[in-house]
């Protein structure tokens, strides 16, 4: 088939890579800043992650999490008290060294910048906040009737990746990350699985993306955690993205901090910790995960504007007629509700062409467009197009039934995006028995396209770390998770070292 006029250029099957760059671009979500590695979130991308932001902060506070913040700056010696984070963050910080610029003139004339006032211990920009808030809740804890302690924080962190891709690696990016105490291993291990639900549901439920839960390999454990909890998505390209991890600290943070408090037999007790967190790499995953040729699909539970309203005027005498009659059925929308809020509806007033408008809206995958004109009010009726559907395929309806389905047209959109995400991972997960099938699934298969990367493989394993280590240097695949679902749990065979194994991993290339 050829090409639509307006479609993205290259397709996915194309170049995904570079498919998702032109998609970002195209749907105006976000671009590079002029400090390598960050970027701008321009307000449609913005719009989309305070959805994000603000539906999972209701779900956490229905759960007894409150928010707070901390300080963006760490002494590096708070960073030192727990020597495997350190260690594990080491290469991605970002220092503070001095205080204070000064001005002088170089030998070219023009004026430079000098940093001065050294400072006399240096400060970390935070990559994660577990030991600045440790030393807050080693304040605030005294004894066991102060615990449960479960907080949250919305912030920025930075991480110096050195290469950067918006939205789903960025040396700055945006997040929310909560950090419990509990009195005792079981409640802390409770929170740990509680929040994992949390992230499995939203993914599902509100961004229309799939995900298996799962535990992460010791190699693959956040750095000081005893355990990690996480989400795998597949994307189209059949790539898996982490898109959120749950950590089960143990008392390692605890001890190093003095998170401690009196207990109930009045002995001294160090707190049972947990954090966890999901970030902007959430806007990435929904792209990769719905988008299309013509642009971005974002999930109507997510969508900044649900419902773009875009009038036609062909002659300037029906102006004032046309924009009142939207504004009315705008009106009348914002009354309807969907999923218990108002529906989110905008009019697109601007002057300009209309295909170049509509084009526009397509590209930012605003889930419904109406557009209304002239004859459109002489029938009392709207032309609604769905984005889920091809771009000219337009269902006319007269205005009150438009208004009375809007809620199951948008429901059925949130269905259908689902649905397909569910069939794309159904249709390349494969359980694999043998290491010559594994190279076959990831190499072998399609070696001319380097695009397609196989997708999930269900195998058995009862390899050590430097085995994972190996394949992962092999063959850029990864044990992403070891699946909590029961259906993954039966006795074989490791397809590596032939040891027995009591259930399958999933293996996949990752972002």
């Amino acid at each position: 088939m050829p090409k639509q006029k307006n479609a993205i250029s290259p397709t996915r099957q194309e170049d995904f890579p570079e498919w998702y760059q032109q998609v970002v671009r195209a749907a105006d979500l976000a671009e590079n800043s002029e400090v390598r590695g960050c970027m701008v979130i321009k307000p449609w991308g913005y719009g989309l992650w305070e959805q994000i932001q603000s539906q999972l902060d209701s779900m956490f506070k229905a759960t007894g999490h409150k928010n707070a913040y901390f300080p963006l700056l760490i002494p590096l010696s708070y960073l030192e008290k727990e020597a495997e984070h350190a260690e594990g963050f080491a290469t991605e910080c970002a220092v503070v060294t001095h205080h204070r610029l000064e001005a002088q003139a170089g030998e070219d004339g023009k004026t430079k910048m000098i940093p001065t006032g050294e400072l006399t211990e240096p400060f970390v920009i935070r990559p994660t906040s577990e030991t600045i808030i440790g030393a807050a809740f080693s304040r605030w804890i005294e004894s066991y009737r102060d615990l449960p302690l479960l907080i949250n924080q919305w912030a920025n962190v930075m991480r110096w990746e050195m290469r950067p891709r918006l939205f789903l690696r960025t040396a700055e990016f945006l997040w929310q990350e909560g950090h419990t105490v509990h009195e005792t291993d079981g409640e802390a291990w409770e929170e740990t699985e509680k929040i994992l639900d949390i992230y499995e549901k939203f993914a599902r439920e509100h961004l229309a993306i799939p995900v298996i839960t799962g535990e992460k390999t010791e190699n693959e454990r956040f750095p000081g955690a005893e355990r990690t909890l996480c989400i795998e998505a597949m994307v189209q390209d059949r790539k898996a993205i982490q898109a959120g991890t749950s950590h089960f600290l143990g008392q390692n943070f605890s001890k190093a901090s003095d998170i401690s408090f009196a207990g109930r037999d009045g002995t001294k007790q160090f707190g049972w910790t947990t954090s966890w967190g999901v970030s902007t790499r959430l806007v990435g995953t929904l792209i990769m995960a719905h988008g299309d040729d013509d642009g971005v699909i974002i999930p109507p539970r997510v969508a900044p504007t649900q419902v773009v309203i875009l009038p036609v005027i062909p002659k300037e005498e029906v102006r004032e007629e046309v924009l009142n009659s939207a504004t009315a059925l705008a009106d009348a929308l914002q009354k309807q509700t969907y999923c218990g809020e108002p529906v989110r509806v905008e009019i697109d007033k601007r002057e300009m062409q209309g295909g170049a408008k509509n084009w526009e809206w397509i590209k930012k995958g605003v889930p419904v467009r109406i557009e209304i004109g002239p004859r459109d009010i002489e029938k009392g009726t709207v032309a609604v197009v769905r984005r889920d559907t091809p771009p000219k395929e337009k269902q006319f309806l007269g205005r009150e039934e438009a208004l009375s389905s809007m809620a199951t047209i948008l429901g059925d959109i949130q269905q259908s995006l689902l649905d397909r995400a569910m069939e794309l991972r159904e249709q390349h997960s494969r359980k694999i028995d043998s290491m010559d099938d594994f190279v076959a699934y990831f190499t072998a298969e399609n070696p001319d396209k380097p695009e397609i990367h196989g997708g999930f493989a269900l195998c058995h394993w009862a390899g050590s770390n430097e085995d994972e280590e190996k394949l992962a240097k092999d063959y850029k695949v990864t044990i992403r998770c070891i699946p909590t679902n029961k259906e993954f749990v039966e006795e074989g065979t490791c397809i590596l070292t032939g040891k027995p194994s009591q259930q399958r991993v999933i293996f996949a290339k990752a972002y």
